[in-house]
């Protein structure tokens, strides 16, 4: 499969699967696909800067995403920066190392 098939059927499944990402404000860009290791970068910005329960979204985009698409072996999620970023990143920082998110299994 080409990268930029891979990227398509990426974004397609966040799209499908995650909707929660753009109903709440936020938006998803897929920033690296690597077609040869299947590793995949995507970020997270707009409301999802600032969200509470971002590191539980970014937790369980890198775990299911590898599980749901077979090329792909692995998945970075990051914040987005820039002018569409929330206001409060240095808490959703905080929130990553807690263990309240360790376990967590969100419904989507």
């Amino acid at each position: 499969m080409s990268a930029q098939g891979l990227e398509r059927r990426t974004a397609n499944y966040l799209s499908n699967n995650v909707p929660q990402i753009q109903q709440h404000g936020g938006h998803f860009e897929i920033e690296d696909v690597n077609e040869e290791t299947g590793e995949v970068t995507v970020a997270i910005g707009g409301a999802c800067s600032g969200c509470g329960i971002a590191p539980m979204t970014i937790k369980a985009i890198e775990r299911r995403l590898p599980e749901e698409l077979d090329e792909v072996s692995s998945v970075t999620v990051r914040r987005a920066g820039g002018p569409r970023a929330a206001v409060m990143p240095n808490k959703t920082e905080e929130m990553e190392g807690m263990d309240e998110y360790e376990d967590y299994s969100p419904p989507f």
